[in-house]
């Protein structure tokens, strides 16, 4: 299903979707995408941080799962890797699960509340650089188009806490989807969109030789569906208008 143009609706029409589509993508991730010993859990608390989707791993997890990065290269359009000489700012936080289970990848879709403030979006940046910094690979989802707050993207916004050289996204596709392997100088594995493409599966990694890829198109489709008949007609209208 093709993205559609969410800012023109409300925050809270975003909201209804987003929280449908995080249980979707939960229950793929646990019906044969993650492999065994893994698990997803949607919406939990990591300290004072919440996240969307996390995956994490069981006490004894079974060697192996999942894609190998030596035998089957992710298949996105852009990879981005910071310099050597870059240098991203160091924090110490010690970040674990109330299970006691190892979290290995985060998933996160982007919401209004993330970037109607510049406040929110230093929290939101801040939580994943933490996250990566920490061993915690991430999915970012962001389908919003770039604001005030975020000039290129939230992806462009984290991007820019690895790498001196400063992110552009590609001209006319200001959304993004992007796979960070977690490190202090992260691989990114990346997507751009514009309204009206199709959402392709992404790369989860689970360590930095291995990851999932992550069904967002049918996922999103089945969170769409579930929306009112109104909000259905309004976003289908919009992009058939072009944005």
């Amino acid at each position: 299903m093709p993205v559609h143009d969410w800012s023109r609706v409300d925050a809270g029409a975003f909201h209804a979707f987003h929280t449908a589509w995080i249980t979707h993508l939960s229950e793929a991730l646990n019906g044969g995408v993650l492999p065994s010993g893994y698990y997803a859990l949607p919406e939990q608390h990591m300290g004072r941080f919440i996240a969307d989707v996390l995956t994490l791993q069981a006490p004894a997890p079974i060697e192996g799962g999942g894609l190998a990065v030596a035998e089957s290269q992710p298949k996105v359009r852009r990879k981005l890797s910071a310099s050597s000489a870059a240098q991203g700012r160091g924090r110490t936080l010690t970040i674990r699960h109330v299970s006691g289970n190892r979290i290995v990848a985060l998933v996160e879709i982007v919401s209004p509340a993330n970037k109607d403030r510049r406040s929110h979006v230093e929290e939101f940046i801040d939580k994943a650089e933490i996250a990566l910094l920490h061993g915690i690979n991430l999915l970012l989802v962001d389908l919003l188009p770039p604001g005030a707050h975020d000039p290129h993207g939230m992806h462009g916004a984290l991007w820019n806490r690895f790498d001196d050289e400063p992110y552009f996204a590609p001209p006319g596709e200001p959304l993004t989807l992007a796979s960070y392997v977690a490190g202090s100088q992260p691989d990114v594995y990346e997507e751009p969109l514009a309204v009206g493409s199709a959402l392709a599966d992404m790369p989860l990694f689970l360590n930095p030789d291995r990851y999932v890829n992550v069904p967002l198109g049918p996922t999103y489709q089945a969170a769409f569906r579930g929306l009112p008949e109104f909000l259905r007609e309004t976003l289908e209208v919009s992009r058939k208008d072009g944005g």
